[in-house]
């Protein structure tokens, strides 16, 4: 008998394994996501248009129509507003047959895939992935169809191209050798380099554990007010995002207005950190952190600002001190989790970052019940999300722009990529332990646990509402990993004050915007105490454009709520664990 149970467990951990096997073949063809999600996707959709007869007629009717429009555009060309397609050469037959063929058809599809009845999920899952193979087909993505990479290949007798597959080699090359083991040192070195031509904002190192190393500013005013900023950006990025290039640091813009800044850089995880929890993150992480300011400056008040899932954290952070405030005694898990001497909250600023994750907008293209399961196998695996599937996930988002059009400039046109700060940043990837990623995934995005009253911390549930200090929260147009009326949220979910910023942009660049940069503007209002709700389109509406940096408003939001301005101390020699940026910020990863 015990024989045959030893049996029969190695068979099913050999069919388990062979039915991984094969699922991650099948990943590797639809870009990383469940083969299965999208089949069911797939089947709604075509199992509600085959049962709708009207639907079909529709799709006839305006397939006809889409060609009698594609025609009349070919005829008399107009102002074109899709970005592959703005070259002349694209308004001359037959290129601009071409290229009205494919808008026709492209108009079509997103039609298509809106059927009545089916899952709002399989509906998005549909429409998302319409736009990504219509993306993928359209003739500006190809020699033979691109008048312009033609015309460029003939000026340069055969250059671009022969350079083109020049650097396509290159790429597959430097892909193939790619191994997670690969030590830092033989890397490909970052076109900006850490902490010369980025996060060079002078400061030490004065607190480091198993999770974060605190960087704390020297300050570059006489004098500087009394409560210190602290930043805690997401630890699924490096937190020198905010400490870019010189002219656009936020942290460098800060500490020349007078405040004493310290941000969090995340340790960058490997498969020993597999079972890093959520907790973690914001006891060993975030509350430690503020512990560790109040140690370093004796300031009894911390301005925080917490960047994407860092103002997640904050968020929650926030709430569970707030209701430890109102009820003043502590359970044995809060005295275990939450350290006794904290500085109070002058106030809480978030940027981009969801508290209300019912609307995530095309994130919410990964998360089902599937797909996590799907995940979940790949990283338990491996101990970690690695920075290449996450930035994947982001390029993915965003195919047209961060795909295709740059395969089009980089390997039909043979031009090399652009380099900036921002570019470099981006390059510079981080991996998330499989635990506490799949704790976020599943409690926040899948379940929306937190705006819901269900999530918990240091033994009880957080409700948002226990926020007892005034809050900025940022949002921006164009973002597509947390998306502004997500954002906006807050104001439901809250009652204390709230200015609430509308800054243009998207997730990082509406965010980097100092001063002084062009095309720059942004909304502000404020609701206080039990104002009621506005709703985002009226709040759009009725709230006047600033032209300029929002960074501004935020100097003079933290002043207001800030005491007389003291004079500047030298960080304090004793606490020094070693110079910015750090040496968290410098571990990378082949994956």
């Amino acid at each position: 008998m015990v024989v045959e149970n030893i049996q029969t467990d190695l068979q099913t951990e050999a069919t388990q394994a062979l039915d991984d096997r094969v699922r991650a073949a099948m990943s590797h063809m639809t870009m990383g996501l469940s083969p299965i999600a999208l089949g069911l996707a797939t089947a709604d959709w075509w199992l509600h248009l085959a049962s709708s007869p009207g639907k079909q007629m529709l799709l006839a009717q305006r397939a006809a129509q889409l060609v009698q429009q594609a025609a009349k555009s070919t005829a008399q060309p107009a102002g074109e507003s899709d970005a592959r397609f703005k070259g002349a050469a694209w308004q001359q037959w037959p290129c601009s047959v071409m290229k009205e063929s494919f808008k026709a058809g492209d108009s079509w599809w997103r039609e298509a895939v809106k059927v009545d009845g089916m899952t709002r999920h399989h509906r998005q899952l549909m429409e998302f992935f319409a736009r990504q193979w219509m993306d993928a087909l359209s003739p500006s993505n190809w020699a033979l169809t691109n008048p312009e990479v033609l015309a460029k290949a003939r000026e340069t007798q055969g250059e671009s191209l022969r350079k083109g597959l020049e650097l396509f080699v290159q790429d597959l090359e430097t892909a193939r050798n790619a191994r997670p083991d690969t030590p830092a040192e033989a890397l490909e070195p970052l076109p900006y380099a850490v902490g010369k031509d980025v996060a060079c904002t002078p400061g030490k190192v004065v607190f480091r554990n198993h999770l974060i190393e605190l960087i704390q500013y020297s300050p570059a005013t006489d004098k500087v007010l009394p409560e210190p900023v602290l930043i805690i950006p997401s630890c699924i990025m490096k937190y020198y995002i905010l400490d870019l290039s010189p002219h656009n640091s936020m942290v460098k813009y800060l500490v020349e207005q007078g405040h004493t800044v310290f941000i969090i850089s995340w340790r960058n995880p490997d498969a020993s950190d597999r079972d890093l929890k959520m907790q973690d993150y914001l006891s060993t992480g975030v509350l430690q952190a503020m512990a560790a300011v109040k140690d370093n400056t004796g300031a009894s008040r911390i301005h925080t600002m917490g960047y994407c899932l860092g103002g997640t954290f904050l968020a929650i952070v926030a709430a569970a001190l707030g209701r430890l405030k109102r009820k003043k005694t502590r359970t044995a898990k809060e005295q275990a989790l939450i350290p006794a001497d904290l500085p109070e909250l002058a106030s809480v600023i978030l940027l981009a970052a969801q508290t209300d994750f019912s609307e995530p907008g095309e994130l919410g293209v990964f998360i089902d019940e599937e797909q996590l399961a799907h995940l979940r196998q790949r990283m338990n695996e491996q101990g970690y999300l690695s920075g290449k599937q996450m930035g994947g996930s982001f390029q993915f988002l965003a195919s047209k722009d961060l795909v295709w059009s740059r395969n089009t400039r980089r390997y039909l046109m043979g031009e090399e990529d652009s380099s900036f700060d921002l570019m470099s940043w981006n390059a510079d990837q981080t991996r998330l332990p499989a635990r506490m990623h799949n704790e976020y995934l599943t409690s926040l995005f899948l379940n929306n646990a937190l705006a819901s009253g269900q999530y918990r911390f240091a033994g009880a549930t957080v409700a948002l509402m226990d926020i007892d200090a005034p809050m900025m929260v940022v949002g921006t147009t164009r973002d597509h990993v947390s998306p502004w009326k997500s954002v906006y949220k807050i104001h439901l979910q809250t009652d204390t004050h709230v200015s609430f910023v509308l800054a243009a942009g998207g997730h990082n660049a509406g965010i980097v915007s100092e001063p002084g940069r062009p095309r720059r503007s942004y909304q502000i209002a404020s609701v206080e105490d039990g104002a009621g709700w506005v709703d985002p389109d009226d709040w759009v509406a009725q709230t006047p454009v600033v032209q300029g940096s929002w960074w501004e408003a935020m100097d003079r939001w933290i002043k207001q709520r800030s005491g007389a301005p003291v004079k500047a101390k030298p960080i304090k020699a004793d606490k020094v664990v070693c110079d910015a940026p750090g040496e968290y910020v410098m571990v990378r990863y082949a994956d």
